[in-house]
């Protein structure tokens, strides 16, 4: 007898499996341009990437890529949500499928998660460099230290409230005979585009016919 039931796609099934093998875990999952994103409890970042890792509907096995992202002033500040998020993009290289994972730091004014270097030992250089640039902390980590910035620079620079100019500057001092740090001298100023054109730029319509 035949049936009217629709075949499930292959990405209906991982949708499912996500939210069964996160369960507890999972705060939201949205399917969005063929793509699954799901935000996992802060509190549970580490035990989550364990099950997305080693549910064998799931083996996701390869981190691509993670970073930090800065919420402030999103939406043109309607915002209501935390600030900081970490953001990690997963393939599973047996199964070949993907998905992103997006977990956000309880505490706006001290950010702070889990690491899944544990998990997938690639995530260590990035976690330090969503360290240095944003001023995530992430416990556990073996070696979290700047990776991208110098040793003596203070703040986060992809802070959407970090100046453009910094806070300090470095040079050489000749008296010293060393590199010093000091308060930035740049003036602060708004720089507004001036768009200058030579006379006779661009081509001449002058006593040409219209034609519609």
């Amino acid at each position: 007898m035949p049936t009217t039931d629709a075949p499930i796609t292959v990405l209906q099934a991982l949708e499912s499996a996500l939210r069964d093998a996160l369960a507890d875990s999972l705060r939201s999952l949205v399917v969005r341009l063929g793509e699954i994103t799901v935000e996992i409890d802060p509190a549970m970042h580490e035990a989550a990437a364990l099950r997305l890792r080693d549910d064998p509907r799931l083996r996701f096995d390869t981190m691509v890529d993670l970073c930090g992202v800065d919420y402030a002033g999103y939406r043109d500040g309607d915002w209501q949500g935390r600030r900081f998020a970490v953001v990690l993009h997963l393939l599973s290289v047996e199964l070949n499928h993907r998905v992103r994972v997006r977990s956000f730091c309880a505490d706006d004014e001290f950010p702070v998660i889990a690491s899944v270097t544990g998990v997938w030992p690639t995530a260590d250089w990035f976690e330090r460099e969503a360290f240095d640039l944003y001023g995530i902390v992430f416990e556990g980590h073996p070696d979290l230290r700047r990776i991208l910035t110098d040793y003596g620079f203070v703040g986060h620079p992809f802070r959407k409230d970090f100046p453009v100019s910094g806070y300090v500057e470095m040079r050489y001092d000749p008296e010293q005979q060393r590199v010093i740090y000091q308060p930035v001298t740049i003036p602060a100023r708004e720089i507004v585009q001036r768009v200058i054109r030579e006379e006779g730029y661009g081509p001449s319509y002058e006593g040409r016919e219209h034609r519609g």
